[in-house]
């Protein structure tokens, strides 16, 4: 990405990503992906790799009241983030490639440009680090391991 570049806040929030999220196989130690459909109240996770599957609800129950749970699709198997990376005192991460591909065009552009801001967009929720042109170099670098893993 070309560093000189504009970024445009396309006021996304952190929820825009939660239907799809690459997690670690809990079978085999790879990618795979747990879906959520907030329709049907499902929500399932499939590896490719050595065909690992399970299926599970979106609705929980909290003190005997059934309640329908809209988070990312990793909470409902307790599976962890794919795309992580630590960074200094704190973890980098996305959950999955559009999340990556936000994160990067937001980092590396040196002109990031913020209209009607609602005060609960993704990128304002971010940590400091995610901000700072300091951490530019770093992130970009994680970003790139993360699309090689």
């Amino acid at each position: 990405m070309d560093k000189e570049s504009r970024f445009q806040d396309q006021n996304k929030v952190v929820s825009d990503f939660y239907h799809e999220v690459w997690v670690v196989c809990p079978a085999c130690g790879k990618k795979a992906v747990a879906t959520a459909d907030y329709n049907t109240k499902r929500a399932s996770l499939f590896c490719d790799y050595c065909g690992y599957h399970q299926r599970a609800t979106t609705e929980i129950n909290f003190f005997g009241i059934k309640s329908h749970a809209m988070t990312a699709a990793h909470f409902y198997f307790k599976a962890t983030l794919w795309l992580q990376h630590p960074f200094k005192s704190d973890v980098f991460w996305a959950y999955n490639g559009h999340h990556l591909n936000y994160l990067e065009e937001y980092i590396s552009a040196k002109l990031r440009e913020h209209k009607d801001r609602a005060h609960f967009t993704l990128l304002e929720k971010l940590p400091k680090f995610y901000h700072e042109a300091k951490n530019r170099k770093a992130l970009l670098a994680i970003v790139k391991r993360l699309r090689k893993k």
